[in-house]
């Protein structure tokens, strides 16, 4: 996520996480993100060390976060997928590597002051995230990097980009991605997570919308 200075779209008391890991049957499976991305299939010869994860070992915390996030429609979901899928190297990096910016990372690769943004929403609104407001000004205390420890575990750092979309996407920019076309796709990078569509991006995205459901 570059760095941008749309304000929050959505009040913090907006929206309280009870707990961090709901029990989700349905949606989101392995098999839909290997049918996606083949190479998620396993995390053998990582190029960088622990920050791998497979289809099986991220799905279903993407999954948690659809419903943390009340993100229920197909098309929203495959364009988030798409999206962690293209950022993270189909799941290889939890960091910034190329070129290395301090402090950037999570699965969306969230720039630090989205991080600490995010740090603080966890703190401050989610009832039972494991994250503390003092813990998150000593963080900040400490530095970018320290920052998005807190937040790129696998819960934090594979839910990211649900928690970016429901606080840092404006309204139309939401109904462009629930109607699933190619324009809303393209607005919502360029709006939203302020980047361009790639056609490398744009390839992952019309993998997931082929699949028409998980």
């Amino acid at each position: 996520m570059r760095s941008r200075t749309l304000p929050l779209l959505l009040a913090l008391a907006a929206t309280t996480l009870t707990s961090p890991l709901p029990q989700q049957k349905t949606g989101l499976t392995a098999a839909s993100i290997l049918e996606i991305s083949p190479s998620t299939s396993s995390c053998a010869n990582s190029p960088a060390a622990g920050e791998c994860r497979t289809a099986h070992q991220a799905g279903p915390f993407i999954n948690i976060s659809f419903t943390n996030f009340g993100i229920r429609d197909f098309p929203t979901q495959a364009a988030l997928l798409s999206l962690i899928l293209y950022e993270s190297g189909a799941f290889k990096y939890s960091k910034n590597h190329f070129p290395g910016v301090p402090g950037q990372g999570t699965r969306n690769m969230q720039s630090p002051e989205f991080n600490l943004e995010y740090a603080t929403w966890l703190a401050t609104v989610c009832a039972n995230c494991g994250i503390s407001e003092v813990e998150v000004r000593r963080a900040e205390g400490e530095g970018v990097e320290a920052v998005l420890g807190l937040v790129n575990g696998d819960e934090w750092g594979l839910g990211s980009a649900a928690w970016f979309w429901s606080t840092q996407c404006d309204p139309t920019v939401k109904q462009g991605l629930r109607e699933g076309t190619q324009e809303g796709w393209e607005a919502y990078l360029s709006q939203c997570v302020g980047t361009t569509a790639t056609e490398e991006r744009t390839a992952i995205w019309r993998k997931a919308m082929a699949l028409g459901s998980w």
